[in-house]
């Protein structure tokens, strides 16, 4: 089964926390998807014969873009792959794009899943990270989707600066209320070259430490639980049925396609396994989309082992002993690794295979890390 992902590289203005490739306006759109095509008619290859399990439309802002954009896609890309009777075809959007007719213009083209990227339902979270949309919007736009759609994921983030433990709690207690199917829970990372970053090093922000994060973490972690949410992955929860296709078959190491500037894609022939990454730059897309693949990799057995080891932990899914022990050069120093995290209630172990704690998924990359390198 073959996962497509599709990046939409439009914003209506970028956000202080976001580091991922945009360009702002809509002024190359019919450009773009001109040249989309290019490149999708260019990855025939890759598609033909193949079942398509779950597409997702990632950005960028997808959901500011033309409904009939998304639809000419799809119906072309629908003519070189098979699709899966159950597709999940997902739509990443943001409240202030979901009024009118738009859902119901998207539901028409087929998008079953909408990932609204509401990160808050406080005005003064929102206001801090740049949003353009209100709290009552999100609330609003939330529950409407949930009537029109199959599965409804929300995006929340703590530990924005100023948070502390009762703002967030008021905030998981506003989106809990409203019962989607699906929550996406982040700690609010301070990347480099972003407004927020800028922000903080002239003193006129300052966000909270990382006990603090922790914690808000951890609170969102029971909470979620109790309510029914199952903790399928470091950041996302989800009721029974409800998880992301695309994510999970990417964490699953599932082959997938990337199209658009700066998309990734993960191929599997005859056992071998390569990467390969387009260019991010949106006016070289548009000059050459044919030709937007500028990296490529074909991975090592070490290479394999590694990811094998992170994405296993990282979705939780059971980390096999033996063939944690095969695949590293620690010796002996792997049980004293596996005891020590044993001890201190980060991993678990069942019939053979190493499992993450709730409070393990904060450490998940450091437990890779560790099991690999020592």
């Amino acid at each position: 089964m073959l996962t497509l992902y599709l990046h939409i590289p439009f914003c209506k203005a970028r956000c202080t926390y976001c580091d991922f490739y945009l360009v702002t306006g809509k002024e190359r759109i019919d450009a773009f998807f001109s040249a989309l095509s290019l490149e999708t008619a260019s990855r025939l290859a890759d598609l033909k014969g193949r079942t398509v399990g779950a597409i997702h439309f990632g950005g960028g802002t997808p959901s500011m873009v033309p409904v009939h954009y998304l639809a000419g896609w799809l119906e072309g890309i629908a003519a070189l792959c098979n699709f899966s009777s159950d597709i999940e075809i997902a739509l990443e959007a943001n409240p202030e794009d979901l009024g009118g007719k738009k859902m119901d213009e998207l539901r028409a083209a087929g998008i079953t899943r909408l990932s609204i990227g509401a990160q808050s339902f406080m005005s003064e979270k929102l206001h801090v990270l740049g949003r353009a949309h209100t709290a009552l919007d999100a609330q609003q736009v939330t529950a409407a989707a949930l009537r029109k759609f199959e599965s409804v994921s929300v995006d929340l983030i703590c530990g924005v600066p100023g948070e502390n433990r009762s703002m967030w709690e008021a905030d998981l207690h506003k989106a809990l209320a409203l019962r989607p199917h699906h929550f996406s829970v982040y700690m609010l990372s301070v990347e480099p070259k972003t407004i927020l970053h800028r922000q903080i090093a002239k003193g006129i922000v300052t966000v909270p430490d990382d006990a603090v994060q922790a914690a808000l973490y951890e609170r969102a972690q029971s909470e979620l639980l109790l309510q029914g949410y199952s903790h399928y992955e470091v950041s996302n929860f989800s009721l029974p049925g409800h998880h992301s296709r695309y994510n999970l078959a990417t964490w699953k190491r599932e082959p997938y396609l990337g199209f658009g500037p700066s998309a990734h894609s993960f191929l599997v022939s005859q056992e071998r396994e390569i990467r390969t990454a387009n260019v991010s730059s949106l006016t070289r897309y548009l000059a050459a989309p044919a030709n937007a693949v500028v990296f490529r990799e074909e991975l090592s057995a070490e290479e394999r082992f590694t990811e094998q080891v992170f994405l296993s932990l990282r979705i939780n899914s059971g980390l096999d002993v033996d063939f944690l022990r095969k695949g590293n050069k620690l010796g002996h120093t792997l049980s004293q690794t596996i005891a020590r995290f044993s001890e201190r209630g980060w991993i678990e172990q069942q019939e053979g295979s190493i499992y993450l704690t709730q409070r393990g998924f904060l450490f998940a990359d450091l437990i890779a890390e560790e099991f690999i390198f020592g």
